[in-house]
């Protein structure tokens, strides 16, 4: 299966997952679509630095992609209802909202679709593709969660940003592949990020 995955940013900390996500997604996939909201952006360059070697999602906001990489990755815009992505017709395989802000899920529980990561979201679940978002908030208030379950109800994959410890984590880096190896798992894509919980009973 040829995958098309649309990955939007949010505003919401946690720009990290998404960088680590999009450089695995490169080199596996035949498209990588990227989206980032206004606010999103602005927290991508706020937490992420400007790498020169590798991929960088501070400088994919800012419009940058690496020749290398301009068969693969497309960056959208997100008030560009145009693209292949708002349609029904073309709707990508998968999309992924990480970082995803409570403000952004508030408004895909309530179908408003005002821009094209909104548009897209709401197009994956009509078209029963795989929706997966992964909210980065603490604590979270009644409303988060019942928008949240509300989501999950019409088949959306909630994969919060909670890493684990169990792998005995020695960095951030191991923190964050954590993570993203759940991402791959709910995109159906196999991954070797992260030691199996409890091998020798497999």
């Amino acid at each position: 299966m040829e995958h098309r995955i649309l990955v939007a940013v949010t505003g919401a900390s946690g720009s990290i997952y998404a960088e680590r996500l999009v450089d695995i997604l490169r080199t596996r996939v035949k498209r990588v679509y990227l989206l980032f909201s206004e606010t999103g952006a602005k927290v991508v360059r706020h937490e992420l630095p400007l790498k020169t070697e590798g991929f960088s999602l501070a400088r994919a906001s800012l419009g940058e992609v690496d020749t290398s990489d301009r068969e693969v990755l497309r960056i959208l815009k997100n008030d560009d209802l145009f693209a292949p992505v708002a349609s029904g017709s073309s709707a990508p395989t998968s999309m992924v909202i990480v970082p995803a802000s409570m403000g952004t899920l508030g408004r895909l529980c309530h179908g408003i679709s005002s821009n094209l990561i909104e548009r897209s979201a709401d197009v994956c679940l009509k078209q029963k593709k795989p929706l997966l978002i992964c909210p980065r908030e603490t604590p979270l208030n009644s409303i988060h969660l019942r928008n949240m379950l509300t989501l999950s109800e019409l088949g959306c994959h909630i994969i919060p940003a909670m890493p684990a410890f169990y792998q005995h984590p020695k960095s951030i880096n191991d923190l964050v592949d954590f993570m993203v190896g759940r991402v791959l798992e709910g995109l159906n894509l196999e991954h070797d990020l992260y030691p199996l919980w409890n091998p020798r009973m497999r």
